[in-house]
């Protein structure tokens, strides 16, 4: 199935319903960077407790971490990025354009989109050089090279350089995992389709250290388990698909990789949403080497000591979260009604707003208890309340913030004490009591279906 392009139509959604703004956008933006807004921080906020609560809370083999942005210098040069973290760049000395020299292919020129850089007869490209992502700063009131620091351009070496104290802190045994989530920072030369390659973003990643020998067994589990989780998370199935790294994309270190990739739709197609990578002994090795100290695993029961090979699951928060969206965004015709709808079918679970409450007049005592039954629900669930317009208009301010349930208070419900649960996917309609709304949006949410379907009766 040929999916379309949708991002320049969720681009305006995200913008008109609080989703994602462009950064700085008063003066004109910032590059590649940008604001979440009311829903889009809730939205990212239920992504990536997802996947703490999958991958640490519901395991009694990996430990959580929250490691500092800014780290000792040594850290990067032992982990190879000062000398390697770099792509080949590419000037247009005519039109002052930077390309990547390996994605001329991808890019567009300027002057003249319908051809590649190079091919208008004003290109002037130079030579490739290498250009490093890394963002440096300086640490302290003198700026010299002895005060120099970088902004982590990932988050796996506060990992690496914390396995001792986590392990000892914890008495874990290997086999056991590590996992973050926290802002990373990439000073990418051509970075662009809205929040799929930015500039600052976040990771979701877990390092699971294994005895070697048993490596790849555990990399085969990690790739089952963390492509299931997408599917949990509402992706479609012939959306995802694997992507194993050929001999020229595979890092040195690496003995295997596969990327999961999501199908984005239209020319930008499938594309990386997950890394899954079997990275030997060398994090491991070359921190032991540079700092001086031993960071072997100590085998007690075997007697033995070694240093762990790591399963790497890396998984791009801002990525996982636009993939959501462009999985949920649909264009629906309604029976009965000239008008269709936008709305985004996300999962419950992850929702920014499980349900809408709308009195369907401001008389009647229908605002006081649309009042109470929003109370009510704020104590266990995001609930916005909407007491502006015709209720069809309200209906679909929800629909397009991807609202699972919506709650409507009319002149039976002041008379029955009873309201409206409509459900967003089916557009099914029914009636129950006001004390037992926020138990049967609790029992739907229990079975982490995908869809917010109406019960059947």
């Amino acid at each position: 199935m040929a999916y379309p392009d949708v991002l320049e139509k969720l681009v305006s959604l995200a913008k008109r319903r609080g989703f994602i703004f462009q950064s700085s956008e008063i003066y004109g933006g910032t590059g590649s960077v940008w604001d979440y807004g009311p829903l889009g921080v809730e939205l990212k906020n239920n992504v990536k407790a997802r996947w703490w609560n999958a991958m640490v809370r519901q395991r009694d083999d990996v430990e959580g971490l929250d490691a500092a942005i800014l780290m000792h210098p040594k850290v990067w040069e032992a982990s190879g990025h000062v000398a390697g973290f770099s792509d080949p760049l590419m000037d247009c000395k005519a039109c002052k354009a930077r390309f990547r020299a390996d994605k001329l292919q991808d890019a567009q020129c300027p002057r003249k989109p319908s051809k590649k850089p190079g091919e208008h007869g004003d290109c002037q490209l130079t030579e490739p050089r290498q250009f490093n992502l890394m963002f440096k700063t300086f640490m302290g009131p003198v700026e010299d090279s002895a005060s120099v620091v970088y902004l982590r351009p990932e988050t796996a070496q506060g990992i690496f350089v914390n396995f001792l104290n986590v392990q000892q802190a914890t008495r874990q045994k290997v086999p056991f995992g590590i996992a973050q989530v926290g802002k990373a920072f990439r000073n990418e030369i051509t970075p662009g389709n809205f929040t799929f390659r930015t500039r600052e973003f976040e990771q979701m990643e877990m390092q699971f250290f294994v005895e070697p020998g048993t490596d790849m067994e555990w990399f085969e589990k990690w790739k089952a388990w963390r492509r299931e989780w997408h599917l949990g998370l509402g992706l479609a199935d012939d959306r995802l698909q694997f992507h194993q790294h050929g001999e020229k994309e595979l890092a040195h270190y690496a003995r295997a990789a596969f990327d999961i990739e999501f199908d984005f739709g239209g020319t930008l197609g499938f594309q990386e949403i997950e890394g899954v990578h079997n990275r030997s002994d060398f994090d491991l090795k070359q921190h032991q080497e540079y700092s001086g100290k031993r960071l072997e695993y100590v085998d007690q029961a075997a007697n033995k000591r070694y240093l762990p090979y790591v399963i790497e699951t890396s998984v791009g928060a801002d990525r996982v979260t636009l993939a959501a969206l462009v999985n949920a965004y649909r264009e629906e015709a309604v029976e009965g009604e000239q008008e269709g709808r936008t709305v985004l079918r996300l999962h419950p679970a992850i929702a920014p707003i499980t349900a809408g409450v709308f009195p369907l007049t401001k008389k009647d005592g229908q605002p006081e208890m649309a009042d109470r039954v929003a109370a009510d629900l704020r104590k266990r669930f995001p609930v916005f309340y909407d007491d502006a317009g015709a209720i069809g208009r309200r209906y679909r301010r929800q629909d397009e913030a991807g609202t699972p349930f919506g709650i409507t208070i009319d002149g039976d419900s002041t008379k029955n004490d009873d309201v409206t649960i409509r459900f967003r996917d089916d557009l099914q309609q029914i009636r129950v009591s006001a004390g037992k709304v926020g138990q049967v949006i609790a029992d739907y949410l229990a079975t982490d279906a995908p869809t917010a379907e109406a019960p059947k009766a």
